[in-house]
């Protein structure tokens, strides 16, 4: 086992890999900018290094500074959580040439999987069906006009190295097919660094169905289940749920089985998730694999009783999946609902100091946070403060403790989005498990916005 892991992360999921490493005796480094000097998971780390400004790309994102502080620290393996560094192939090229385990899948099946159109052909080989659209890469007018004749409309641009709703255009007619192409490229040059698009199939009511599984050294893959995440606007996710209303366990084994298979054919190691659109028709389609941690991790904690973080730091460190994780046993229903610091109208982000933080508790409910009353949310990173989950026997009870906790949790001094989780659980398509990804539209709609 490790002796000593460096966290290159910040915020909440810094915290939770802290937690987990002081269970199982490992010491911890922290780094951190200048705008997270006061943070808790600089405060509960054993060491701390400050890697520079408050910019990620000067911080957070700078590969020599973290591989420095590694280095300095003396640390076994990195564990990168998720966003920054975690899907970046380099970066764990870096840590092996480093002689420092890199906590997660291996740079060849991370560099694979980034790349959106290979990770389709690769997938596709491996069994499992990805939603129709262009071979490759749509290079020029002439590609495009031919791929969008085959694919038919709508259609849906994505950029190949994409993520989070960025380089993606939606056509439902010629006439606006080459500015959606233009556009998309030139979002995707900006966001991703790589202007290049691909096109599928735009499936009008989908649901965002994920799997998440292990994979060990030895070639042993599990699945622990799916969740629920079709909650979204413009491709955030604002609330996520296993198990899926849409699935059932008969379904859940069988596809289940050929989610391991597939990824057993491509030698996935760590964690990772499977991510696929549902259709009108319960078809499920192969759309992209995150290769690392995922935000809503823990209701897969809370269903299966699997500590997913101090699993992929066993299975990084060599242990096989029957120690790294145990036998699985699904019970009952999780949901996760993500506190936001930004408008709940607006949705604009908003910075500031916390002024009151007081978190829900009792029966079936944990808060993973690094937020407190006094501290100061910085302008620079992502919006989120808080993931609040909650268990029941059932879907039923899981909703109601999930009204109950929300209802209890008091932040003051920010705006949060706190109302909105309200609304969402207080409609009654949501509690009927009847919604797809245009839900959120709706429910603004319906509000008058």
């Amino acid at each position: 086992m490790f002796q000593k892991i460096l966290v290159a992360n910040r915020g909440e999921i810094a915290l939770r890999v802290i937690c987990a490493c002081k269970e199982l005796g490992i010491s911890t480094v922290a780094v951190y900018s200048e705008a997270d000097r006061n943070s808790l998971h600089v405060r509960f780390a054993d060491e701390a290094v400050c890697i520079g400004p408050a910019r990620s790309s000067e911080s957070y994102l700078n590969i020599p500074q973290v591989i420095s502080a590694a280095e300095i620290t003396n640390v076994d393996a990195i564990h990168p959580g998720y966003g920054f560094l975690s899907e970046n192939a380099n970066f764990a090229k870096v840590c092996e040439a480093s002689e420092i385990t890199f906590i997660g899948p291996t740079p060849e099946v991370i560099e694979m999987m980034g790349e959106k159109d290979r990770a389709r052909r690769e997938i596709t080989a491996a069994g499992l069906v990805t939603v129709p659209g262009s071979a490759g890469i749509v290079e020029g007018e002439e590609q495009l006009a031919k791929a969008a004749v085959v694919i038919g409309y709508p259609l849906i641009l994505k950029a190949v190295a994409g993520g989070g709703g960025r380089g993606m255009r939606v056509v439902r007619k010629q006439d606006e097919l080459l500015n959606a192409y233009e556009t998309a490229r030139s979002e995707a040059q900006q966001a991703f660094g790589n202007p290049d698009v691909y096109a599928e199939k735009f499936i009008e009511h989908p649901r965002h169905i994920e799997f998440q599984v292990l994979g060990d050294q030895y070639g042993k893959v599990i699945h622990l289940g799916e969740r629920e995440c079709t909650i979204q606007r413009r491709h955030q996710k604002l609330l996520e749920e296993s198990p899926s209303p849409a699935m059932d366990p008969k379904r859940r084994k069988e596809f289940g089985a050929k989610v391991v298979k597939a990824l057993q054919k491509i030698g996935y190691t760590n964690a990772g998730t499977v991510e696929f659109l549902m259709d009108e028709d319960d078809s499920l389609y192969f759309i992209e694999m995150n290769t690392r941690i995922q935000v809503e991790h823990p209701v897969t904690e809370l269903l299966t009783g699997v500590d997913l973080i101090k699993a992929q730091i066993r299975i990084a460190a060599g242990e096989k999946m029957e120690d790294a994780a145990g036998e699985i046993h699904f019970s009952g229903h999780a949901i996760e609902c993500r506190i936001n610091a930004e408008d709940p109208v607006t949705f604009v982000p908003s910075a500031g100091r916390i002024t009151t933080f007081q978190a829900p508790g009792g029966t079936g409910v944990r808060v993973d946070s690094a937020a407190y009353a006094d501290a100061v949310i910085p302008p620079f990173y992502d919006s989120m403060i808080a993931k609040l989950i909650v268990k029941g026997r059932d879907r039923g009870e899981a909703i109601g403790r999930m009204k109950r906790a929300l209802e209890m949790f008091v932040i003051e001094g920010i705006k949060t989005s706190i109302p909105l989780q309200r609304r969402i659980l207080a409609d009654p398509d949501f509690a009927a498990g009847t919604f797809d990804t245009h839900f959120i539209e709706k429910l603004l709609g319906t509000n008058g916005k």
